[in-house]
């Protein structure tokens, strides 16, 4: 299987997001450019966090409009398996490939450090072999998480089983302390209607190599080569 990932100006995690594909998941990857125009026979494209064009404007806001983005939409309307993950995932909302936007953190500050977020279902992508019941341990980094949709889309997106993710306590239960950005219904991610295109904030890919202590975030992986196949 073939994953392209792509790297914008301020792209910080692509090369951990090669690393877990090639190193662990054993996959072939091929590195795309945002000023790229072809996706060279990807079967799923990765959007690797990081700071986007500094997130001037709005984070993702004009990397939505990166010459790669035009093939990314195109590949998505078609039914091409996507994946963002945390400026990724912003990329992905501004480009209206996924329903909602990220805002600003409700306190205000930039957050990085370990969270824990449970599936909602089976039924998608990145959650296919993901234990329901089971907290998984992911790192977070950013300062725009903060999940919004209005109340048409949320009841929309739950009668379609598009919210994915939601941040838990570690025994998996669901409350305000345990949401560390005000997201509504402390979703941390989603995907849309069609389920081929998936963000999330937290990260994954920091979370899938023995030698950091956690791989909680393999899962996550798994369940996507499980799913394309």
């Amino acid at each position: 299987m073939k994953f392209g990932v792509v790297t914008f100006p301020g792209s910080n995690c692509d090369e951990d997001m090669v690393y877990v594909l090639e190193e662990i998941m054993e996959q072939k990857v091929v590195r795309l450019w945002y000023k790229d125009t072809d996706l060279q026979g990807v079967d799923a494209v990765m959007l690797p966090g990081g700071f986007s064009y500094g997130d001037y404007l709005r984070s993702g806001a004009i990397a939505r409009y990166s010459p790669i983005m035009t093939e990314v939409i195109e590949f998505a309307n078609k039914g091409g398996f996507v994946f963002g993950v945390c400026n990724g995932f912003q990329i992905l909302c501004e480009a209206g490939l996924l329903p909602g936007a990220l805002l600003h953190n409700e306190n205000q500050k930039f957050m990085c450090k370990n969270i824990y977020i449970k599936a909602t279902n089976h039924t998608s992508g990145i959650t296919s072999l993901v234990d329901t019941s089971k907290a998984l341990k992911i790192p977070i980094a950013h300062g725009e998480g903060r999940y919004y949709a209005d109340e048409a889309t949320l009841k929309s997106m739950r009668d379609n089983e598009q919210i994915v993710f939601q941040y838990c306590d570690e025994n998996a239960e669901l409350s305000k302390s345990a949401n560390p950005n005000g997201s509504l219904l402390n979703i941390a991610g989603v995907c849309n209607e069609n389920k081929n295109v998936y963000g999330m904030m937290p990260h994954p890919e920091r979370a899938t190599d023995d030698e950091l202590g956690n791989t909680d975030g393999r899962i996550i992986f798994e369940s996507i080569l499980s799913w394309i196949k």
